[in-house]
């Protein structure tokens, strides 16, 4: 059979950097850092004192408040940047077939600081088990696309990809082959995290995976740079409404992008570290230029997943080296975690969203705080380093990989 084609006909963002997609756009091109210190408690005992939180959100703009007291962050993160993709989209969804509208979203915790507030509750209690009635179904990672699917009626397909950092880009590539397939003309997909938490900060504390440069928040995400020391915890979502070509061609939508194809593979090599060659991260880019039926030489742009963390960096950038060979000198390569921070869960579909903004705009945002170069890093590669490049992106490619060696990686193009 012959797959169809699929599009991005809407946008929707809940960032660090940017509460909408303008927002954050306008943030990723002009280079703004959105890591300060964390406000939602006591940091004192902390070995981290700063993350990139969300500035200025509210619940209350966007739900009740016996409704926001029913939905962990994470959740309403997902309704509140889905809903924007779903407005960006000009979907008619009293005219459209709703079983044939998915919700695939990615998180790679879930609702970890509901988690975290019920047992520490329960713990300063009497041993009697006294627990929310909303604890279960406010904590479950499936249920951001369940409340999605709930609110706006969509019957289609409906769960959760979880592979740590790259659960979105997951589940974009799965929302990408439903519609191929003919399974659903439109899929909303994306993910969202809320993992800014005691119980986050110190277990990502505890792995040593994150930056310790208090003294200097704003400057801590540094990808490439040879003073990296681990990453910065993010939060926030992101959702792009995925629709079969002719679907959104005959109701006249604008679109942003062609969802050319992705690729998946496993390091199969540890917990948490990436193979010191990028073996998986080679694969995963070989696998979603095969599936998207082009040649290394089309990519103009890679969104890396750059966390700035030692070993994950350096790793990645000889993956590409590799894999692109001479052409990878041509190709802008940025980290936009510089700016947001690491999103885990949620990650690949903010980072999606700025290569398909880059391609719209004719603009690689840069990779931030980079002052010290590695000499482990080939000097031949341009790392878009602390100001954005005016260039044409017809191909844009992002990489996201998370925890046990999950590796994912999307492929847009220019619609022609």
């Amino acid at each position: 059979m012959q797959l169809k084609r699929v599009v991005v006909t809407g946008l929707g963002a809940l960032t660090p950097i940017g509460n909408d997609i303008k927002t954050y756009w306008d943030a990723l091109k002009n280079g703004k850092s959105g890591s300060a210190p964390i406000t939602y408690y006591d940091t004192e005992k902390f070995k981290t004192k700063f993350a990139c939180e969300l500035k200025n959100y509210d619940p209350l703009n966007f739900f009740d408040r016996k409704e926001a007291r029913k939905l962990d962050r994470f959740a309403q993160y997902a309704l509140v940047s889905s809903d924007e993709a779903i407005l960006d989209s000009g979907l008619d969804l009293d005219k459209i077939d709703k079983f044939k509208v998915g919700v695939v979203w990615g998180a790679g915790i879930g609702g970890l600081e509901t988690f975290q507030n019920e047992v520490l509750n329960f713990a300063a209690g009497d041993g009697t088990p006294r627990f929310n009635p909303f604890f279960i179904p406010k904590m479950i990672a499936d249920i951001a696309p369940g409340n999605i699917s709930i609110k706006h009626g969509f019957m289609g397909p409906n769960y959760t990809t979880v592979s740590a950092c790259a659960s979105s880009a997951n589940a974009t590539i799965n929302a990408l082959n439903y519609i191929r397939l003919g399974h659903c003309n439109v899929v909303v997909t994306g993910g969202s995290e809320a993992a800014v938490t005691i119980a986050g900060m110190g277990g990502f504390n505890a792995m040593h995976a994150l930056s310790t440069r208090n003294e200097s928040p704003e400057t801590a995400s540094r990808p490439f740079d040879a003073t990296r020391d681990g990453f910065v915890l993010g939060e926030g979502a992101g959702a792009l409404v995925l629709e079969e070509y002719e679907h959104a061609k005959a109701r006249g939508a604008k679109i942003y992008a062609e969802v050319l194809g992705g690729g998946l593979s496993s390091d199969a090599y540890h917990m948490t570290a990436p193979h010191p060659e990028g073996i998986g991260v080679v694969k995963v880019m070989e696998n979603c230029l095969e599936n998207a039926g082009l040649k290394a030489s089309d990519v103009d742009a890679i969104n890396t997943h750059g966390t700035s963390t030692p070993l994950g960096d350096v790793a990645e950038l000889k993956a590409i080296s590799k894999v692109f060979g001479e052409h990878a000198a041509n190709i802008n390569i940025n980290s936009t975690k510089s700016m947001t921070g690491h999103l885990l869960g949620a990650a690949g579909a903010i980072e999606a969203i700025a290569s398909i903004l880059a391609m719209e705009h004719s603009l690689v945002p840069p990779t931030i705080n980079h002052s010290v170069i590695d000499e482990n890093i080939d000097p031949l590669l341009n790392l878009t380093l602390n100001k954005a490049q005016k260039r044409e992106v017809n191909v844009a490619m992002s990489n996201t990989f998370g925890f046990g060696g999950h590796n994912a990686c999307v492929l847009f193009k220019k619609l022609s």
